[in-house]
């Protein structure tokens, strides 16, 4: 029984192996995925904080200074701004780029000087803040706020910055046109990317917020038209390709498939064989139990054979005339 019960639970050892392994195999195209981005948004703010303080060879408060991002992350693009932060609340700041702060804008925690830090995503908007179901109309930008105490400092937590009376606007100066029947929409993706906040658009291409963060105008996706008549001439619209995921996932799947299935048929071969040698183990000590148990016979000599010889004979015959007396 108990070799039994131990080859049942091999066998369902090698039967869950075997059903888990596609699944791994088809999660493994996204973890490969995941992994080929450089970054994520969160270590991407970081970097840009630490390249965009590079940019203070002599700093001055209340000056724009372009920095430069590394050659893996061309296309973005940041600068940052020195300002006092009483300067901040009693004046505002006109301009900074696409973005507009009106007076009243208070920062917590208390700091003398605070960095503002300005982003622009480009043509990587997509990689860091994917938005299922939506396109980009404009690059991401983002606007966040530093303790400007030591400009060669690394790895700073964003400071809050909430603007009291009237909002920080948005006026995006590079905006696609919107798709006919589309509506456009502000969008705005808090620091710790769990929330997203969708907003109509204060006027022609320009967002508010009353808080810091990364923004951006999108529209939602179009579904496909259907097929147009016989004879009727097309339009082609480009679409985002997206078969190369599906493709590598269905890979994966049977490539999966095929190494748990070759594995399986191995660990079956070697069940087998298993199986094989403990029915022919069991058979031999049968028959060694046999013998042990039966009744040895004597060999005797029939010219030059050994043959066995019974130790008793036969009761001999008698006559029934012998009985009477």
């Amino acid at each position: 029984m108990g070799l039994l019960g131990r080859s049942l639970a091999m066998l369902l050892l090698i039967l869950v192996w075997f059903f888990w392994l596609p699944k791994l195999g088809a999660q493994l195209p996204a973890s490969s995925s995941t992994a080929a981005r450089a970054l994520d948004s969160r270590a991407l703010d970081s970097l840009l904080q630490d390249y965009a303080y590079r940019a203070f060879v002599r700093p001055r408060t209340g000056i724009v200074y372009d920095g430069v991002v590394p050659s893996n992350l061309t296309g973005i693009k940041i600068s940052a701004l020195r300002l006092r932060r009483g300067s901040l609340k009693a004046r505002g700041f006109q301009a900074y780029k696409e973005f507009e702060i009106p007076v009243g804008v208070v920062v917590q925690p208390h700091v003398e000087r605070l960095v503002l830090v300005y982003q622009n995503l480009g043509n990587r908007s997509s990689v860091y803040y994917p938005l299922a179901n939506y396109v980009y109309l404009a690059p991401v930008l983002g606007l966040l706020a530093y303790d400007a105490s030591n400009l060669s400092a690394k790895n700073l937590p964003e400071l809050d910055i909430r603007a009291t009376g009237q909002p920080i606007s948005i006026n995006f100066s590079d905006v696609k046109a919107v798709p006919d029947g589309s509506v456009a929409k502000c969008v705005w993706f808090d620091l710790h990317g769990g929330l997203v906040n969708f907003s109509n658009l204060v006027s022609r291409n320009v967002c508010s917020t009353f808080e810091q963060g990364h923004f951006s105008i999108v529209v939602e996706s179009i579904a496909p038209s259907p097929a147009p008549p016989a004879g009727a001439p097309t339009t082609q619209v480009p679409v985002p390709r997206s078969g190369g995921k599906k493709n590598n996932t269905t890979l994966w799947i049977i490539l999966g498939s095929v190494i748990g299935g070759l594995a399986l048929l191995v660990l079956l071969g070697f069940l087998a064989l298993w199986v094989v040698g403990y029915k022919q183990r069991k058979q031999m000590q049968q028959m060694e139990k046999a013998a042990e148990v039966g009744e040895a016979l004597q060999m005797t000599s029939v010219g030059n054979t050994k043959a066995p010889a019974a130790t008793v004979t036969r009761t001999q015959p008698t006559l029934e005339s012998e009985y009477v007396a």
